[in-house]
């Protein structure tokens, strides 16, 4: 009978003594389980203090070409008036819109960005200048120089950078596999270990993952770049890296 059952069997009894007779004290068999429990618990002690533990952070790394593009693409604007500045973004704006659907970009692809228009604080010179800009998610990177030329024959007058990713896909595939790397060093270094102190490892007894990161990689475009008369962009990214890391305890025999 397991201690639950012995519980649920014991309250029936004393209900029935208080029903029609006098209690009594503690029986043979809650003494007989109170020694076992204690038996057990000394087992239990003595097996931890024969094992001992090792524990091991250690780091993995893995690396794919991106396979998705942030273009950051923009038109300014100067001008006596903040009115006279905000037509002209709008108009820059709605050009480079018109250019984003002609090559098939989805709408949800294209995010605003910065958008300012202010006075122009300078000596030699008075009015108002202004900035508006997009964010364009492009999920073949080999199209990237493609939209940039199209939005600076749009009238793209400012092209500031090409941020290279992953889509959310390939980053989960290499976050388990950054993980894999990090958990197979860790193995190495715990089996070195053991090695070297001549003990036996037993198996793993805990694991905790640190930061997954991914280090998107970053272009930046020269004014040169993003002339109207330069020849087509072409631009080839490093791979983005994933990098992951662990920490694991080992039990041993000693």
């Amino acid at each position: 009978m397991d201690r639950r059952q012995f519980l649920a069997a014991s309250s029936l009894g004393t209900a029935a003594a208080i029903a029609g007779c006098i209690g009594g004290g503690r029986s043979d068999t809650d003494a007989g389980t109170d020694a076992d429990a204690r038996t057990e618990s000394a087992a239990d002690e003595r097996e931890r203090a024969d094992r001992g533990e090792i524990t091991v952070s250690a780091s993995g790394d893995v690396e794919a070409d991106p396979d998705r593009a942030v273009v950051t693409v923009g038109v300014q604007a100067s001008g006596e008036s903040a009115d006279a500045v905000t037509d002209e973004l709008a108009t820059g704006a709605d050009g480079l819109r018109d250019t984003f659907d002609d090559l098939g970009i989805p709408s949800e692809n294209v995010e605003e960005g910065q958008y300012r228009v202010h006075p122009v604080h300078d000596r030699d010179a008075e009015g108002f200048e202004g900035t508006h800009s997009f964010e364009v998610t492009v999920t073949d990177v080999g199209r990237v120089g493609e939209v940039i030329d199209a939005a600076i024959e749009a009238g793209a007058d400012d092209v500031g950078r090409v941020r290279f990713a992953l889509q959310e896909e390939t980053r989960a595939t290499l976050r388990r596999e950054a993980i894999d790397a990090a958990l197979a060093t860790a193995d190495e270094e715990a089996a070195h270990i053991a090695d070297d102190r001549n003990v036996e490892l037993e198996g793993t007894t805990a694991v905790t993952t640190g930061d997954v990161r991914v280090q998107p990689v970053e272009e930046s475009l020269s004014s040169a770049d993003a002339a109207a008369d330069a020849p087509p962009t072409e631009i080839e990214a490093d791979p983005v890296g994933v990098s992951a890391s662990v920490t694991v305890t080992y039990a041993f025999a000693t």
